[in-house]
């Protein structure tokens, strides 16, 4: 038996998101069930996960002079969150149109006078490469101090072909040079780029099928659409999600953000891997989606999304949870509509405005978000054979989590098993 390379011990309290299904998300009474272990501790090996459990149970044998120690004690131990749904790489930014925001102009209202998405668009297309890459650099430096240790990182601010690939390019490249690892999702079916205003959406969305989608085998392993007005209508995201899985991909979707089209039971029923946004599904609607995908389907929910806009409506998560679709929780991070990066906040938004309890708002950051991208088999709970990403906080149980609001409870992170 090897010793182990890092032990945290003397934890408070371990979350350990273990205890439930195996093989789907997390879901009705699962999302709260979950193990936590009073007085415990985690030891890596290497990059991986090799034991969790009580102190009384840490085998003092793989202890040895090389094994890294860090002392938990009165504190929590978690899984690293994984935020699944940020717009990572852009260039410029929107605080030109917070007043306006502020004056009242509502977000379709900004996008239909040339602003909005086509905005950013616009300083996307003009940044070089280089500049893309700093930027992006520069937030995950501060994902990374907020305790995330994968993201997925949408493209979707180029609309054109070679900005719409240099994009995912460089959220790959972004994750190389730094710890914190990147999922490219393919988001080219944000809104209609100018160039296609009088082809329509249809032909745009043919434009990539014809002539991106076969570039991205490999680079990107999801694609996205914004079914919302002003975006692309259902029977356009219907095509352009089914055309996609013919050639491999899997499949998201915003929708349901601002009215009720319907888009969420479509793609569920396409087989869609997340639900996005999902403010106006209504409870009946996600049951239905339950049922339908045998809880397989992940509804991402966005609370700080209708905060910055200024909106009533968010999604009634505690329905969706009561009705047994599974749920994860992320901030939306882009440039228009939450430029933040504070997961921790959107927890606390999550439990005082849809609904949501502290343990079921770690599991919708953390494993849940983890099957919201396809990487529940190697992080969002700690289990041996597991990716060795942990956090320690300051904080002494799971219920002060979303208590502190806005605070980053974070005192150390561990990605790989590494302290970064």
């Amino acid at each position: 038996m090897f010793p182990y390379t890092l032990v945290i011990q003397h934890a408070a309290q371990v979350l350990t998101l273990a205890g439930g299904p195996t093989a789907r998300p997390l879901a009705g009474p699962d999302l709260s069930s979950w193990t936590i272990i009073e007085n415990g501790y985690v030891a890596c090996q290497g990059d991986k996960i090799a034991a969790v459990g009580p102190m009384a149970e840490l085998d003092p044998a793989r202890i040895s002079p090389e094994t890294r120690l860090i002392d938990a004690t009165g504190r929590v131990v978690m899984p690293g969150l994984v935020e699944c749904h940020t717009h990572l790489v852009f260039g410029g930014n929107r605080a030109h149109e917070f007043e306006r925001k502020l004056r009242g102009e509502s977000y379709l209202d900004i996008l239909a006078s040339g602003g909005g998405i086509l905005s950013t668009v616009r300083a996307t297309r003009a940044a070089s490469e280089q500049e893309l890459l700093e930027n992006a650099l520069h937030h995950l430096e501060g994902f990374r101090r907020y305790g995330i240790t994968t993201l997925e990182a949408k493209s979707g601010y180029g609309l054109d072909r070679d900005t719409e690939l240099r994009l995912v390019g460089v959220a790959r490249a972004a994750g190389r040079r730094q710890p914190v690892r990147v999922v490219p999702t393919f988001l080219g079916a944000h809104v209609v780029p100018p160039e296609f205003k009088e082809a329509g959406p249809r032909a745009y969305v043919d434009f990539i099928l014809r002539e991106v989608l076969s570039d991205l085998k490999g680079e990107a392993a999801f694609v996205d659409i914004f079914c919302e007005q002003g975006a692309f209508p259902l029977e356009v995201a219907r095509y352009f999600l089914e055309q996609a899985h013919k050639m491999g991909f899997g499949l998201k979707i915003h929708a349901e953000q601002l009215h009720d089209l319907g888009g969420c039971e479509m793609a569920a029923a396409l087989g869609a891997t997340s639900i996005d946004h999902c403010d106006y599904l209504t409870p009946a609607a996600a049951a239905r989606i339950a049922q339908q995908t045998q809880g397989q389907t992940v509804a991402v929910l966005l609370p700080l999304v209708p905060l910055f806009l200024r909106q009533e409506k968010y999604a009634p998560g505690r329905e969706f949870i009561d009705n047994g679709l599974p749920v994860a929780l992320s901030t939306d991070f882009n440039p228009g509509s939450c430029p933040s990066k504070n997961l921790w906040l959107a927890l606390s938004v999550a439990c005082l405005k849809m609904g949501f309890t502290p343990k079921e708002a770690v599991a919708a950051a953390t494993l849940n978000a983890a099957w919201a991208i396809g990487h529940a088999a190697d992080c969002g709970s700690l289990a041996p054979g597991k990716r060795a990403d942990l956090l320690v906080l300051n904080l002494g149980s799971v219920a002060e989590i979303p208590y502190w609001l806005g605070e980053n409870p974070v005192r150390d992170v561990v990605i790989g098993g590494e302290e970064v």
